[in-house]
């Protein structure tokens, strides 16, 4: 149960990938540098950016693509996929693989709509069948 999995994001690579994933298409690292800016107040160096994007193709998460002089950052990996992953991760972890226990610690931990308990009871069912 090593919580230091290959493929685990630091908070900025994760940030990094989350901005990946938001956009409509593959990002040029100069978008990147000026979401970063504009969307999270982080001022990084286009060195630092280059650095971080560097250590995502090493964890393979994105790919980078050249058109002309611009390189464009593909990711490799879906958003979806590596939540799933973090989340059976946090589960083997913290509850000892029980997911049942994980999510029943989240729910317990929130003021809950009665709609979004509605959308719950609605997932459990589906569920189900």
């Amino acid at each position: 149960m090593s919580r230091n999995h290959f493929s685990e994001l630091s908070p900025c690579e994760a940030l990094i990938m989350k901005l990946i994933w938001e956009a409509p298409q593959d990002m040029a690292v100069q978008e990147l540098i000026d979401k970063l800016r504009e969307d999270h107040e982080k001022e990084y160096a286009r060195t630092t950016v280059v650095t971080f994007v560097g250590k995502l193709k090493d964890k393979r998460f994105v790919d980078t693509i050249r058109k002309g002089k611009t390189a464009l950052i593909h990711p490799l990996r879906s958003r979806d996929e590596y939540r799933i992953e973090v989340l059976q991760e946090e589960a083997d972890f913290w509850y000892n693989g029980d997911v049942f226990e994980m999510i029943s610690s989240l729910i317990e931990s929130q003021d809950l709509t009665e709609d979004q308990v509605k959308k719950l009871k609605k997932a459990l069912t589906a569920k189900n069948k």
